[in-house]
């Protein structure tokens, strides 16, 4: 495995691990401190009968209005600011006119550059009283991404992240999606190295303070396969079963991580309102 200094490396995708210093350590801060005020508005909206089509305008003004532009809006033919997976929709759901209902469960997926800096976050969100498996399966997802970031310290690998999110997630009977994965990050929306959300501990690659990337495990209720719709990005449980992310964005320091997308309200997950 390859690392580089970031300072010194080309802005593209090289195969090298970029190692960034504290003006990255900053920019990102900013950046992930503005997707999760982000995350935190576009909670207030999510309620039945709003549009996922509303909450996508609203998240391009709020984007616009900070100084920053939307990183999914065009990226490889993408037509929107955000991504909402709905139900059993895994991820990259595509926003719509069609209403959310009473018992949905939602992931929104933002993504910012700020200053040249990506921010990438999601959180899921209840539309309403939501049944008891679906609040079950968003709280063993969050679960899951606090024992992945956990997991981060200089001297682990990825795949002591990979296993600590697959060890709990199986163990409460759920499933891990392997057909995603989180990412590098920083300057480039995508960069090495892949984090997956399984594996043994010690394998994959070793982690180094200055190392950026983020961590999403998506978590299905049912089996871990997912296929791609007609229109080439919503990817869904081919079970039909319920599926729930969350994604925080990471930096490796020299004592463990820091956390860049914190909600600044403290409300990251749901609260599941009783029917």
């Amino acid at each position: 495995m390859t690392f580089v200094e970031a300072a010194s490396a080309p802005l593209r995708k090289t195969g090298a691990i970029k190692l960034h210093g504290p003006e990255a350590f900053e920019g990102m801060r900013k950046a992930g401190r503005l997707v999760a005020e982000a995350l935190d508005m576009l909670g207030d909206m999510v309620e039945p009968g709003v549009t996922t089509e509303t909450l996508d305008k609203r998240a391009l003004e709020f984007g616009l209005d900070h100084g920053a532009l939307p990183a999914c809006l065009n990226y490889r033919g993408y037509g929107h600011t955000i991504c909402t997976s709905i139900n059993h929709v895994v991820c990259h759901g595509i926003p719509n006119d069609k209403p959310l209902r009473e018992g949905d469960i939602v992931n929104v997926d933002v993504t910012y550059i700020l200053d040249g800096w990506h921010g990438d976050s999601s959180r899921m969100y209840a539309v309403g009283p939501i049944p008891r498996r679906a609040e079950r399966l968003i709280e063993i997802t969050h679960e899951s991404l606090k024992r992945g970031v956990a997991a981060v310290k200089p001297g682990a690998t990825t795949g002591d992240i990979g296993a600590a999110i697959q060890d709990f997630a199986e163990g409460e009977r759920c499933s891990v999606v392997r057909d995603f994965c989180g990412h590098g990050i920083g300057r480039l929306f995508h960069d090495e190295p892949n984090i997956l959300h399984y594996g043994r501990r010690g394998e994959g690659a070793p982690l180094k303070p200055g190392m950026l990337f983020t961590i999403e495990p998506m978590i299905n209720l049912g089996r871990p396969h997912v296929k791609i719709l007609g229109d080439g990005w919503t990817a869904v449980t081919r079970d039909r079963s319920l599926s729930a992310q969350f994604e925080h964005m990471v930096g490796v320091t020299e004592d463990g991580c820091e956390v860049f997308t914190y909600s600044p309200r403290g409300t990251e997950m749901p609260v599941f309102s009783q029917g």
